[in-house]
């Protein structure tokens, strides 16, 4: 056989093989943006928005303008929050509260508990018309904690001092360089206080309770689902499915209506995200979520260390 004829036969592999990966690299790209825009299938479409809350709650501001627009959408035609969550910031939980109370003021509203729903985990199901978890779920919780540390007897120790110029007695209360002074106390447990109120008053709102019935409840202890049915916190056993159920019978919402998850994440990460594995969730997050910020109140369930 020939030089020339050995290097057209090359020439025709080489070609019918980057024919197949360029076709490869279409299907990839065609298969992770159907994988990406999935859950859009649906929009348009009268169908149920699904809201999934796990971990920490803190401030997402692309999340609260996603729920609001659940509200005015005519083809939602329910919302079922899904948590999983031992709470979070005060702040953060109270903005989520008010989001979903907002879509809860025109469409109907159910919560379904997961493993955990303490704090502002139970704070956010309180707008819901009904709240399902299991016998097991931890919720309740209802309080608001504010920690500091005093770190003034180790600075001692070192021969290290610290000074603070304030422009009033409470302005460097709480302080890690000395120790909480009792007008600085004072102050604190009215801020906390003030908080704890303003979290009563959306337990007693959403569940329909004498605000003296939860203030009863409200001492920052966790219940089991099985505990909280009887004392009014929660509805009823069961997951989506019963809440699917209890929509259809009682808020006319079809259990064959599909669901559309809600997901504010960027191209980018529904792209990678979902197509590469959930090793790249992490630096995803790091990446593209640095919207995401902290206070200082939380009301988060944290059991006591002994």
């Amino acid at each position: 056989m020939s030089l020339e004829t050995d290097l057209l036969l090359d020439r025709r592999r080489l070609k019918r093989r980057l024919v197949f990966w360029r076709l490869f690299a279409v299907f990839a790209i065609v298969a992770a943006l159907m994988a990406a825009f999935g859950g859009g299938a649906v929009r348009g479409r009268a169908h149920v928005a699904r809201l999934v809350v796990r971990g920490l709650i803190t401030e997402d501001r692309i999340l609260l303008r996603a729920i609001d627009g659940l509200a005015d959408d005519a083809s939602v035609a329910a919302l079922v929050v899904e948590i999983d969550s031992p709470g979070g910031s005060v702040a953060g939980g109270e903005s989520l509260h008010d989001a979903i109370a907002r879509v809860a003021a025109k469409k109907p509203v159910v919560a379904v508990m997961d493993g955990i729903a303490t704090s502002a985990g139970y704070m956010i199901a309180v707008p819901a018309a009904r709240i399902f978890c299991s016998p097991a779920t931890l919720t309740g919780s209802i309080g608001v904690l504010l920690e500091t540390g005093d770190v003034s007897g180790l600075l001692g120790k070192l021969g290290i001092s610290a000074d603070a110029i304030v422009s009033g007695p409470l302005k460097d209360q709480p302080s890690f360089t000395k120790p909480l002074s009792p007008e600085g106390r004072v102050a604190m447990q009215s801020l906390v206080m003030d908080m704890y109120d303003q979290f009563v008053a959306m337990v007693a709102e959403g569940r329909h309770m004498d605000p003296a019935r939860v203030r009863a409840l409200a001492d920052g202890r966790a219940y089991t689902g099985h505990q909280a049915l009887p004392l009014g916190l929660v509805d009823q056993f069961g997951g989506e499915a019963a809440a699917r159920a209890w929509l259809a019978k009682n808020r006319a919402v079809s259990e064959t209506l599909p669901v559309s998850e809600i997901d504010t994440r960027s191209l980018a990460e529904r792209l990678l995200g979902d197509n590469l594995g959930g090793m790249l969730s992490i630096p995803l997050k790091i990446l593209f979520s640095q919207r995401v910020t902290l206070d200082g109140a939380w009301a988060l369930w944290q059991p006591a260390g002994e």
